[in-house]
């Protein structure tokens, strides 16, 4: 028995867990699916080109066939270990725009509007350039600068500079628009994750239970109240209990897998698998919403970009011995060095696309690896109007759930996209590059829309931020309350990606870690008023 139980040791429940054991009188447990995050290649920056294109420490879900991706099935890493996706992604610490938080609360969500959240994000940020009205230090969480940065990223800045686009030396900051060097999560040249930055340090706190390889199967219920959660472990059954709250991290896809095989959501549905309905809850799983994301890439015609070739092999080497002992040089690299949010119509309020220019060649999320040396550049959508699902593809716990994005469903969304493309293009062909630009491995028309709306379809999908599938807010599809408590029950949150009721403009990790902390402050003040 505890007095919480925290179903997923990702971004948001690592700081759950970390605040609420803070209270040695409060006892808590946190089941993870995944290992522990002890290898290498995770702590490594680079090592993520290992894991990315792998079930290693990777969930690696497929979707269904997209419609508008020419029926291709899209690609979904999550990260399946302790910190979860916050332990294989690129690192990069991007809050969205301030308008994205405003309109939440504009939504009806009251106390989640830009100016009350931003205390939360400086609450868990060490920012290493110091504390300013936009950052904190002391938190648990590293924020800094690229230790040793790739020559190549700069190409990408002097061709924005050429083409005369805004630039910003804070994404975070009073401006979102223009160009810059990404800031990362990273501490001494090594990935600080959620778990590295709230877990790790407290591992022997009595008061807090970690295990991990617990694969949740159901919310245990008496009534509407959720009292523990049952988990499958080394293939047997076990159950936590939970002598006042349950708290569902497990992200996009599975706080709402989980939330239907415990008989919580949309009738029908469950019906259709068989399952007893507990709670009808229609919104469940509905509302997911993903950035759709489009790579160009390039041959250069140097080795100073990632790659494989035999004259570049000692430098790789060099690299891990320079990293071992020093822990500098291109293995601290997140690859997605630089990039900048940009507006595709400069009567917009707020950028509309994201770029990620990335110091390697990328293809499809590297499980196409290619001989030779180069560069990518990522063009993402920041807030599609598709909306897709996440249901059950069969009555097993240890299934996957069924992902669909609908990606591309709505026309304006491949306006945008192709707008975007050619904002991108333009800086790629830009003067600065002419002298490392070699090859184009995947060319088309700029001129032609057409062509661009082609091959748009032929190799777009995620750049891995899907949220919104147990949205917040008082609608009929909403699952959540303002205070995460899922409608109708009792002793039931979900803080995670999932609870966002729109995409933010930008990565998601930085704000899942900010539900996290906001999670803990309703928990507190719950306990305190029924104390």
């Amino acid at each position: 028995m505890f007095d919480y139980v925290i179903v997923g040791g990702g971004s948001a429940g690592c700081v759950i867990a970390r605040r609420l054991s803070d209270d040695p009188q409060v006892k808590v447990c946190l089941l993870e699916a995944g290992t522990p995050d002890k290898s290498p290649l995770i702590h490594m920056p680079a090592g993520v080109i290992a894991i990315m294109p792998t079930k290693y420490k990777n969930w690696a879900f497929e979707t269904v066939p997209q419609a508008g991706l020419n029926g291709r099935a899209g690609y979904q890493p999550r990260g399946k270990t302790m910190g979860g996706s916050s332990s294989i992604n690129a690192m990069l610490y991007i809050r969205g725009h301030a308008k994205d938080y405003d309109e939440w609360a504009e939504l009806g969500n009251e106390g989640w509007s830009h100016d009350e959240i931003l205390p939360l994000f400086k609450r868990s940020e060490n920012q290493e350039r110091g504390e300013d009205s936009f950052h904190g230090s002391g938190g648990p969480l590293n924020v800094a600068d690229l230790r040793s940065p790739n020559g190549i990223g700069n190409l990408f800045l002097e061709a924005g500079k050429e083409l005369q686009m805004p630039f910003t030396d804070d994404f975070n900051g009073t401006t979102q628009e223009g160009l810059g060097a990404y800031q990362v999560t990273q501490k001494d040249g090594q990935r600080c994750s959620a778990a590295k930055a709230f877990i790790t340090p407290i591992l022997g706190r009595e008061n807090l239970t970690v295990i991990t390889g617990a694969r949740a199967t159901k919310v245990l219920f008496e009534g509407k109240k959720a009292t523990g959660v049952a988990y499958d472990r080394k293939g047997q059954i076990e159950e936590a209990h939970a002598a006042r709250e349950v708290i569902l991290c497990g992200g996009a896809f599975q706080s709402p897998q989980l939330l239907l095989l415990s008989g919580v959501g949309p009738e029908g549905e469950l019906k259709e698998h068989g399952i007893e309905v507990h709670h009808e809850l229609p919104g469940v799983g509905k509302n997911l919403q993903d950035h759709i994301d489009f790579v160009a890439s390039y041959k250069s015609k140097s080795r100073e970009p990632f790659g494989f070739s035999v004259r570049g092999t000692p430098k790789m080497i060099a690299g891990l011995f320079e990293y071992g002992s020093k822990k500098t040089g291109p293995m601290t690299s997140n690859f997605a060095e630089t990039g900048g949010f940009l507006k595709t119509d400069p009567e917009l309020e707020r950028p509309d696309i994201q770029l990620h220019f990335v110091v390697g060649i990328v293809d499809d999320h590297a499980r196409k690896l290619h001989w030779g040396h180069g560069y990518s550049c990522h063009v993402c959508l920041l807030r599609p109007k598709s909306r897709g699902s996440v249901t059950l593809e069969s009555t097993d716990p240890l299934a996957p759930p069924r992902i669909d994005p609908q990606f591309l469903d709505k026309d304006e969304d491949m306006e945008v996209m192709v707008r975007g493309v050619k904002m991108m293009q333009r800086i790629l062909d830009a003067p600065a590059f002419e002298k490392e630009r070699g090859e184009e491995m995947y060319p088309f028309d700029r001129d032609d829309d057409e062509d661009i709306r082609r091959i748009v379809r032929e190799r777009a999908d995620t750049v891995y931020h899907p949220v919104g599938t147990c949205k917040m807010g008082s609608d009929n599809m909403a699952v959540v309350d303002n205070e995460l408590r899922v409608h109708g029950l009792e002793g039931l949150r979900v803080a995670d990606a999932s609870i966002m009721p729109t995409l933010v403009g930008g990565n998601t990790n930085a704000p899942t870690i900010m539900i996290g902390e906001k999670c803990v402050d309703m928990i507190k003040a719950s306990a305190a008023t029924t104390a």
